[in-house]
């Protein structure tokens, strides 16, 4: 509700009206008629008041009320229109564009009795001009006032963990309680959007901690039904096995094979395994170890050698820079 008007096109009609009287006074005046003169020049500052008064614009966005002997008359607007000085009046000039307003509630408590600040924001406009003016002294300190209680009431018949999870269902609820307050006033609420709700410190810590746990259980889950799932193939890998003895051979051969060349070079196996790999007994479980083991110590042995020969190679260095040694005659 705003009380400004657009007075620059009647300022421009006062001003032209009241040069028009000014030059006509002048013009009798050199006439030497001084009564015409007065009479004209109060007549052209009456005249340009009254027209000055009857003239008004209202933008686009404006519509004014306009009351009659204080009786509701006509609503006027956009553009430029016309009142009687005196009998009519505009006592509001309603803007019907989207309006915004900011609410909020601060410590409120929630259906589980946790005291909770939430903001949100209003978006408005005016439908009815004729209601939002004869039917509320101020609407919009109604709408602000209407939409703080509304977001009381939902938050105490609301949950924590809804409220955080369902903002769009809150604010699909407000817009229907503020709206159908509002109504009346001839103000329709497009939409409410809650912007933040904020909860207590402390709860919000345990809260955290909770989200924590929840997720290392399912890591744990997750981890179990992996170990499960390896379970299952190896016992697929154990019936494959069961009806294919050589692939079962190969696989020991294989197994026993790498773990002899990365690791150590004596390896403990029950006889029956060896038996089942058919290596050829311990002899064979020997000659593999040994020839492993020589394989490694011919790559220690050569490591040594080039050690040797560069140390060598080192000395001989030394010994050219220090120069052939010289002996002195004895007497």
């Amino acid at each position: 509700m705003e009380m400004k008007q657009n007075r620059s096109f009647a300022a421009l009609v006062f001003f032209v009206i009241l040069g028009i009287g000014g030059a006509l006074s002048y013009a009798r005046y050199r006439a030497a008629d001084n009564v015409d003169t007065f009479a004209i020049g109060i007549s052209a500052f009456v005249l340009a008041l009254v027209a000055a008064s009857a003239i008004q614009v209202a933008d686009q966005w404006d519509r004014a009320v306009i009351l009659r002997l204080g009786h509701f008359h006509a609503l006027k607007g956009p553009g430029l229109f016309l009142i009687i000085p005196v009998l009519d009046a505009i006592p509001y000039w309603i803007d019907t564009r989207v309006i915004t307003t900011g609410f909020k509630a601060e410590k409120t408590l929630t259906k589980d009795t946790v005291p909770v600040d939430v903001d949100a924001v209003l978006f408005w406009k005016v439908v009815d001009p004729k209601k939002a003016a004869l039917d509320v002294a101020d609407y919009q300190s109604a709408i602000s006032w209407a939409s703080q209680t509304a977001l009381r009431d939902v938050i105490g018949k609301t949950m924590l963990s809804d409220m955080l999870e369902g903002r769009d269902k809150i604010s699909t609820l407000l817009q229907k309680i503020i709206d159908d307050r509002t109504e009346p006033w001839g103000i329709n609420v497009i939409s409410v959007e809650v912007k933040d709700v904020l909860i207590p410190s402390g709860l919000e810590d345990a809260m955290s901690m909770q989200a924590q746990a929840e997720r290392e259980r399912q890591a744990r889950v997750i981890l179990g039904d992996a170990e499960r799932q390896i379970a299952e193939k190896f016992a697929e890998a154990g019936k494959t096995y069961d009806h294919n003895p050589v692939a079962f051979h190969l696989r020991a051969m294989n197994m026993l094979y790498e773990g002899l060349k990365k690791n150590a070079t004596i390896v403990i196996v029950p006889s029956t395994a060896v038996e089942s790999m058919q290596l050829g007994g311990l002899a064979g479980m020997t000659a593999l170890t040994m020839g492993l083991g020589q394989e490694r110590a011919n790559g220690h042995k050569e490591g040594e050698i080039k050690k040797q020969m560069d140390d060598a190679n080192r000395a001989r260095e030394i010994l050219n820079r220090a120069g052939p040694p010289t002996l002195e005659p004895q007497p």
